[in-house]
């Protein structure tokens, strides 16, 4: 019986190699990566505010339309996969890895954190004020009012401690959703294991760094009461960054690694053939490995 996917050995070996090839790419470049991911997270999150403006649903089935939501928002991170754009949170797991296996000095990973991040921002501000705040796509009833209520409850109601838990949890997910992603070897395969861990985020109410960068701005834009940029950054970026680092660094990459990869040289990793993998005796060809990682966020 032969399996249609990479082994989870492979997939850790292709997600240090896309790590080193990130960290070593033109800043210019991954700037502009990155303002292309923050864009297309932002039509995924303006989705998910558009499916909640339902208010008998939102009053009667909270539960079920939280469901609804989070089956759309996965689209969002298969654009950016798909497209080989970079999202500052996937980056915490990729250059993570490679960090780890010695083949991508600290610096460079801690610097492209920061661009990454940096573009994320920048995207997704531009889709914020240009494309949703101009366009006056929430402008009118009942939209506004969603937007609204979705600010206040993700970020005016729950304190600093739990925003930092909900953005473990959600990192841990979506990296799995990057890592199922590398794991497929055809497009449907790719796309159905990117969309089940995000649905699984988006489902619980966790907190994902980027994808408040379009929530929480939006809300400021549209005038939520006591909504504040000192606020946002307070308790919107900087608990939430803080989580995203360790649930995908720490919880995705960092466990990977120590699973599949530490007790291995870098010749055989980075090597003209992959060896087997230990774990399942299942092996495969670098290029398989290096085309799956391709594009991979």
């Amino acid at each position: 019986m032969t399996l249609g996917a990479l082994s989870p050995f492979e997939v850790i070996e292709a997600v240090a190699k896309s790590g080193v090839q990130k960290g070593n790419m033109r800043l210019d470049k991954v700037f502009l990566s990155s303002v292309s991911a923050g864009c297309l997270l932002a039509f995924a999150c303006g989705t998910v505010l558009s499916t909640n403006a339902t208010p008998w649903f939102q009053e009667n089935a909270p539960g079920l339309m939280r469901t609804i939501s989070a089956l759309v928002f996965p689209y969002g991170l298969c654009m950016i996969i798909l497209t080989g754009a970079d999202l500052c949170t996937g980056s915490f797991m990729f250059t993570t890895v490679a960090a780890l296996q010695r083949r991508l000095p600290w610096w460079k990973m801690l610097v492209h954190w920061i661009v990454t991040f940096l573009g994320n921002l920048a995207g997704s501000l531009f889709m914020v004020t240009i494309i949703f705040g101009y366009g006056e796509v929430f402008s009118a009833e009942p939209f506004k009012s969603a937007v609204i209520t979705f600010a206040t409850k993700k970020q005016l109601t729950p304190d600093f401690r739990i925003v930092f838990l909900r953005g473990i949890g959600c990192n841990w997910l979506v990296c799995l959703g990057c890592f199922f992603g590398i794991q497929g070897r055809d497009l449907a395969s790719k796309i159905i294991g990117i969309w089940f861990p995000i649905f699984a985020f988006v489902s619980l109410g966790f907190d994902h760094v980027v994808a408040n960068m379009t929530f929480i701005p939006l809300g400021i834009w549209e005038g939520t009461p006591d909504l504040s940029v000192g606020l946002y950054i307070w308790k919107g970026i900087i608990p939430t960054l803080i989580g995203n680092i360790l649930g995908g660094g720490l919880f995705c990459g960092t466990y990977y690694w120590y699973i599949y990869l530490l007790d291995l040289e870098n010749s055989v990793l980075f090597g003209s053939r992959v060896s087997a993998n230990p774990h399942s005796g299942l092996s495969a060809k670098e290029g398989d490995v290096e085309a799956s990682a391709a594009g991979s966020d």
